[in-house]
């Protein structure tokens, strides 16, 4: 599986999307400092993962995040709604 995440910052409350084929490790090695683009911004924590099976998908759709703000805009409401809740 490969997988399009999204991070929440605690230091400065940011977000960072990326795609893995292996989540657990990833997110370990953000919160590690292993990751350059997120070091100084740990720790982190996940708040929104979507699933695929092939990765070209997984690129696409953190491409479509990262480049187009309508699609990221709606999975920040989403997840400000999903937040709330809980």
């Amino acid at each position: 599986m490969f997988y399009v995440y999204v991070l929440k910052s605690l230091k400065d409350q940011k977000h960072y999307i990326g795609q893995t084929n292996d989540l657990k490790r990833r997110f370990e090695e953000h919160n590690n400092g292993l990751s350059t683009s997120t070091k100084h911004r740990r720790p982190f924590k996940l708040v929104y993962y979507e699933a695929y099976v092939v990765r070209k998908d997984a690129v696409i759709r953190e491409m479509k995040l990262k480049k187009f703000k309508n699609g990221y805009t709606e999975l920040k409401k989403r997840l400000k709604y999903t937040l709330e809740k809980n």
